[in-house]
Formats: structure tokens, sequence, C-alpha cells
């Protein structure tokens, strides 16, 4: 399930923009404040913030800058809702980092629109839409991995592994970036327990010849090379 931070000191507006989220299926935390968002998003990173603008204390425009301005955030979705209208206010909160400017009032079906929107650019493992790479193909809203006929039986930790690397192809991931992204940066573990992961995700892969796609890039972690996907399709 797909976690939205919603930081938003309007109470009716934000058990609104809950409700949608919730019945949309997604996992919903809100705040009211910059601090309060600021200490859920050092507990867990968040998938998406909606974030309003003018907030008591700091506003939503300098937490998107501070966010993009650190290493550990500066990739977080951010969609910008206020009620200021203008356009110099709109190209103010796009430059301090938002990826949308929403402003109020707005209905639930745009807000909804936008948040996939954003999530198809930043954050495609945060969708449930089926992926799939060379005959692999992953179905977030069942759990099956399968190709073809043939389902893969693998574990809940290597299903999340595998959805991350199917959504970002060829990049290169490091295990410190596997560990926040896969398992939450809130979660303490050793880096080498990606390896084991990687390796019973590979085993899981391996009866249906697909152990390959998962590529060890010496010194700088893994990924998912489609060269070679496309080779073995």
């Amino acid at each position: 399930m797909s976690r939205v931070l919603v930081v938003e000191d309007e109470m009716a507006i934000a058990e609104l923009i809950a409700l949608n989220l919730r019945h949309a299926g997604f996992e919903v935390t809100v705040v009211d404040n910059g601090e309060d968002a600021q200490t859920q998003i050092d507990k867990i990173m968040p998938d998406l913030v909606l974030l309003d603008w003018m907030l008591p204390g700091q506003s939503g425009l300098m937490l998107a800058k501070r966010w993009r301005g650190a290493t550990r955030t500066r990739d977080i979705p951010i969609i910008m809702l206020t009620a200021r209208a203008q356009e110099a206010d709109k190209v103010a909160g796009l430059d301090a980092g938002a990826d949308d400017y929403l402003t109020k009032p707005f209905s639930p079906q745009e807000l909804m629109a936008r948040v996939r929107a954003v999530l198809r650019r930043k954050a495609p493992q945060a969708l449930d839409a089926a992926v799939e790479v060379a005959g692999l193909r992953l179905d977030p809203s069942t759990r099956r991995v399968s190709r073809g006929e043939q389902e893969v039986k693998i574990g809940p930790t290597e299903f999340k592994l595998l959805h991350f690397f199917m959504t970002h192809p060829e990049r290169v991931h490091s295990r410190a970036q596997l560990l926040d992204r896969v398992w939450g940066d809130h979660v303490f573990i050793e880096e080498r327990t990606v390896d084991v992961h990687v390796k019973r995700l590979r085993e899981a892969l391996s009866p249906v010849q697909r152990s390959q796609l998962i590529e060890t890039v010496r010194g700088a972690g893994y990924r998912l090379t489609q060269q070679l996907a496309e080779a073995a399709a």
C-alpha cells in the first residue's frame, strides 16, 4: 500500500483529501504543521507529499526547498496545495521543488488525477499497475509474478525488491538505496541483508529462466538490465 503524507492545516480540507486517498487504496497520514511533517518524514519516507503552502510556523514553500536540498528527500514527489493562484506564486512553488501545483478550491477528481500523474512520473512503484519485462509479469494488485502460464513462487520481500527493480530498469541502486526504498529508512538492518534477498530473488526467478535480469554492478550495487532482458526474451 502506497503512503501519502498530507500536510494541511484546514481540517475540513484535510479530511476530504484523506477520505478520497483512502478510498483509492492509499495509506494516509495527516499533519497540520511543518514540524510534524518533518517528524513524519524523518520516521518513514512517504511515496508522495500533498503540501499546503500556508502553514503555521514554517511554510510549505520552505519545507519543499528543504526537502529538495537534502540528499535523502530530494526525489520525494510533492504536490503543493494552496489558495495562492497568481502566476508568480505558481512559479515560486514549482521553483521551490513542487512537482505539481493545485489551487484551492479543487475537486477530488482533479486531485486524484494529479496524484496518479505525479506518481506515474516520479514513483511508478507506488501505483498498482502491472509491469512486464522480458515476459516476466508482476501484478501488485494480486501479488503475483508469472512468465506466461508459469507462476513464480516468491517471498514478500523479494516481491517488493523485484517490483522496485522492474519499475526502475537500468538504474544502478546501492545497497543503502535499496534498504531505503524497499525496506524503508525506518528499518535498521545491515546492508548485507540486501545481498541475501537478491540471492533469494535470483533463485525464485531461476525456474522461469529470468535470474540473469538482476545484475550485480561491482562496487556499486544492483540493477535490472533491459539489454539482457531483451536478449533473454
